[in-house]
């Protein structure tokens, strides 16, 4: 399984990692705001289609080794809201992304069954342009690698300088994609 994303349209990227199950554990992992805030971001959630959901990043938190310092517009955390687009517990769920109303994008887990692993596949759709393809490829996968690791009784590398190499190697891979 390749760790990278792989674009599966102009405007979406695609990432799949193999996790220890059960699927409930990892489904709670995505959606218990306590668990969430160890790979990626607190902050509540109203588990239905249509519900409220708030995204909280604190890199600080994470389950990673010694943070290191975080660029200055994330240095006090990042806030985002969005809405449930879909809800099939335990296996697919489904979020708006973004600021701005008239750009914003659709983030899609889906877990299935692997024997005592469960598959994850977290689908960015619709993402405005490049430069936003580009801005969450990296991030998704640091986030993902700090999920994986944490879900095996590891810690994870520290998360800025990880993401700033993704960073750049997702920029050399999909620069131009």
């Amino acid at each position: 399984m390749d760790m990278y994303g792989t674009i599966i349209a102009p405007n979406t990227i695609r990432f799949e990692r193999l996790l220890p199950g059960p699927i409930e554990r990892v489904w709670a992992y995505l959606t218990d705001p306590e668990k969430r805030a160890k790979w990626l971001a607190s902050g509540p959630m109203d588990l239905r289609m249509g519900g409220e959901m708030e995204l909280f990043w604190l890199h600080a938190n994470l389950d990673t080794q010694k943070p290191d310092e975080a660029p200055e517009r994330y240095a006090n955390g990042h806030t985002m809201k969005a809405k449930i687009t879909r809800c099939e517990p335990p296996h697919v769920l489904g979020f708006t992304w973004g600021a701005r109303a008239e750009a914003l994008s659709e983030v899609v887990f889906e877990l299935s069954a692997r024997g005592s692993d469960v598959l994850l596949v977290l689908t960015h759709h619709r993402l405005p342009d490049q430069n936003d393809l580009l801005g969450i490829s990296g991030g998704w996968h640091t986030h993902l690698d700090v999920l994986v690791e944490h879900l095996n009784g590891r810690t994870a590398p520290a998360f800025w300088s990880k993401h700033a190499v993704l960073n750049a190697e997702y920029k050399e891979r999909i620069g131009n994609a």
